[in-house]
């Protein structure tokens, strides 16, 4: 165990599991790897197959670039891995950006890839799980799962953009979003504009 100058155990740094999927936009997960360097909390990043295929579509990342802003990276289909234990104690999982797919298998608890399976632990255990849900416009069923994962105790966190805090790019309506969805883990990232009354 780590300890201070005085000899005192420090506590284990803060760890989060975040997932990304295939839906568009990517820039949310990638923001958020970089948004958990910032805050010294240490990142175990999934990705889907779907996801390298959207990195290649919206960003000029290569698969190392995006994986080189995680602290660990696990493989998509190893179920041995740290993350799929309930046993191995983290802040709890983001998924972002989350597919309607994924979003349903989590559902379901029919897990079949390390990204679903740390989900449902997250889910088992009690940790906050946030979706970072990219579709739209939704149907009946979309709705439904929704509410289904709501009522075992996710966080449905579709990025939407908060106009209050007056954007001048894209990116910082991205940043605004990643920065709400860790406010649900306690984290107080600086990039977030926070509501102060009105004027």
């Amino acid at each position: 165990m780590a300890e201070d100058v005085n000899g005192a155990v420090l506590p284990p740094p803060g760890r989060l599991v975040v997932g990304i999927s295939g839906a568009s936009g990517i820039t949310y997960g990638i923001r958020a790897l970089e948004a958990l360097r910032e805050l010294e909390v240490e990142s175990h990043l999934v990705v889907s197959r779907a996801a390298l295929l959207t990195l290649s579509q919206e960003t000029d990342l290569s698969p190392d670039d995006l994986t080189g802003r995680a602290d660990v990276v696990h493989k998509l289909n190893d179920v041995g891995a740290s993350i799929a234990s309930g046993s191995f104690r983290t802040m709890g999982m983001l998924i972002a950006p989350c597919s309607v797919r994924t979003m349903g298998e989590i559902a379901t608890g029919v897990t079949s890839t390390l990204l679903t399976r740390a989900a449902d632990v997250a889910l088992k255990e009690r940790r906050p799980l946030v979706l970072m849900v990219r579709e739209t416009p939704f149907h009946l069923g979309h709705l439904r799962t929704m509410t289904a994962l709501a009522e075992m105790g996710a966080t449905i966190a579709p990025p939407l953009p908060a106009f209050y805090a007056k954007p001048t790019s894209i990116a910082e309506m991205v940043d605004q979003s990643v920065g709400r969805a860790l406010d649900v883990f306690g984290l107080d990232w600086s990039a977030v504009k926070r509501w102060d009354g009105l004027k």
